[in-house]
């Protein structure tokens, strides 16, 4: 364990990925890791109409990011304690296509991601992006599945 150094956490806000990182937390204590924390937003697309294609509006992605900052570091600051060095990083894009690049430009020694647990038609409709994360990551990734077996949580 000691040549993990630096793992990559996503975070959508859901409650599986604040148990994931209040997870994660201990795991980087306790082998003195530091901690990216990832939050991606889905720019919104609208159709404009057939001829144009579709197009973004920039000035709600300003405002999302800005939003999502904000509260990326306020989960940072009430789940992680000082003796852990922690970096927040907000993407637009693709969750699994960000978590992945993101891993690769930080030179992640592991993403400790949540999943769903989507199963059936759910699955088949939205796929998993824990899952496309699993295949397609530069590094080992660890998921977690609630509920954690043999993790209790402090709330």
């Amino acid at each position: 364990m000691d040549n993990i150094k630096k793992i990559l956490v996503p975070i959508d806000f859901s409650d599986y990925s604040k148990n994931a990182l209040r997870y994660s937390v201990n795991f980087a204590k306790s082998i003195s890791a530091k901690m990216y924390l990832i939050y991606v937003i889905e720019p919104m697309i609208y159709p404009a109409d057939f001829s144009m294609g579709q197009i973004a509006i920039p000035a709600a992605d300003i405002d999302m990011t800005k939003r999502a900052q904000e509260e990326l570091n306020t989960l940072a600051n009430n789940e992680i304690d000082n003796s852990i060095a922690v970096e927040v990083i907000i993407k637009s894009g693709k969750p699994f296509v960000e978590i992945i690049e993101t891993a690769s430009e930080i030179d992640a020694d592991l993403i400790i991601i949540a999943t769903h647990g989507h199963t059936g038609v759910e699955h088949l409709l939205f796929g998993s992006t824990a899952e496309k994360v699993v295949r397609k990551a530069p590094c080992p990734v660890l998921t977690l599945r609630e509920p954690l077996k043999g993790f209790k949580f402090n709330k």
